[in-house]
């Protein structure tokens, strides 16, 4: 806050005013500021789209205030990006059951996570079998994704729920690009949606171990089902892991984790097993995390703009001008848009005219027919 005062040649008390609405500033003031934050002045005048519920964040107690401030922004700025998105496109509907009907998180046992894993497969019709790609599957049920750069390694993903339309809101991160990654960050947000909507800030305060404990264990029973993973388990060792991560696009360490929660494998046996893990290099990078697979990235937004923009219903300049009160770049990068998009123009399409159709090619000439020689002889 004093480093925006010192920028804006004004008092920190002054800012601070600002902020919590005791003041407002001066037209040339809030120019100024919107200049700074690259974003237009209408985004200090419009309703912010606020909601009761709370962000579920992997981390609250080691992560940095700062950055948890911004990541909160930057749900914010996708709230309010998929809300008007939805003025002109109507987005997936919401295909998101009650697993929990009455009861509480804090009544779940790890069996009823099972089930529900399990019961989630069933009810959007993927089987029992690896779920190649998580992403995908949870913009077909009406989660809204975007990516964004987390900028520190204490944050994998956040979620949250909107009151405007309720639907759940998904962060990812972009600069944790291994294949299998994602595929956990997703489920693992998917997880908070499902089972702690209802979850109020103090609850998450209080219960913050037991709730990730909860998302963690749901995430791997939905990835890695009780009724087929082990099945194809035979020996316990990193080997085949490996070869199961191909198969199953689980990280080996969750797979670790997900054998010693079925009671797969012995106490003794995970532990070994971790330090074998980390004594190959492989907390930094497991195997196949390279280029095997082509890294899962959400579309729906994206798709959205560009169907609005195609149809003529808005240009991007308009888009900008009128809907958008945070920069192009912001947009772009919450929507997983290419660099630049809004400044590209539409490609027109060019009919070329077959000149060939022009001079019909007409031969007077009889061909001949050439035996080849019989060379069998």
């Amino acid at each position: 806050m004093s480093a925006l005062a010192r920028r804006l040649g004004v008092n920190a008390s002054s800012v601070s005013r600002w902020e919590d609405g005791t003041s407002s500033p001066d037209p040339d003031a809030l120019q100024q500021l919107a200049a700074e934050l690259r974003v237009r002045p209408e985004f200090f005048l419009r309703p912010q789209i606020t909601s009761a519920r709370p962000v579920f964040f992997r981390s609250l107690s080691s992560a940095y205030v700062r950055d948890l401030a911004y990541q909160r922004v930057q749900m914010r700025w996708l709230q309010e990006v998929s809300a008007t998105v939805q003025h002109y496109v109507d987005l997936p509907a919401v295909d998101i059951p009650d697993v929990l009907g009455s009861s509480s998180y804090r009544q779940l046992r790890d069996e009823d996570i099972e089930r529900i894993a399990l019961d989630l497969r069933r009810y959007w019709k993927i089987g029992e079998g690896p779920c190649v790609d998580v992403v995908a599957l949870m913009e077909r049920v009406g989660f809204v994704i975007g990516s964004i750069e987390m900028g520190t390694a204490k944050l994998d993903g956040l979620c949250g729920w909107s009151l405007a339309d309720d639907r759940p809101h998904v962060l990812l991160a972009t600069d944790k690009m291994a294949f299998a990654r994602r595929q956990m960050d997703a489920a693992h947000e998917m997880a908070h949606a499902l089972l702690h909507k209802h979850v109020t800030e103090e609850q998450l305060r209080t219960d913050l171990k037991h709730i990730e404990t909860q998302a963690f264990r749901l995430a791997s029973a939905f990835l890695l089902p009780s009724t087929t993973f082990p099945l194809e388990v035979r020996v316990p060792s990193l080997a085949a892991l490996v070869t199961l991560k191909e198969r199953w696009r689980v990280s080996i360490k969750a797979q670790i984790k997900r054998l010693a929660d079925l009671n797969l494998i012995s106490e003794d046996q995970a532990p070994h097993l971790y330090k074998l893990y980390s004594a190959k290099g492989w907390s930094k990078e497991e195997p196949l995390d390279r280029g095997r697979w082509e890294l899962q990235q959400p579309h729906v937004l994206a798709d959205a703009l560009n169907l609005i923009v195609d149809a003529g219903v808005r240009s991007k300049a308009d888009l900008l001008a009128v809907e958008f009160t945070i920069s192009a770049g912001d947009v772009e990068n919450l929507c997983n848009l290419p660099p630049g998009w809004f400044s590209r123009d539409r490609a027109e399409v060019v009919q070329l005219t077959p000149r060939f159709a022009e001079r019909p090619v007409q031969s007077t000439e009889s061909g001949a027919v050439v035996p080849f020689p019989n060379r069998s002889r």
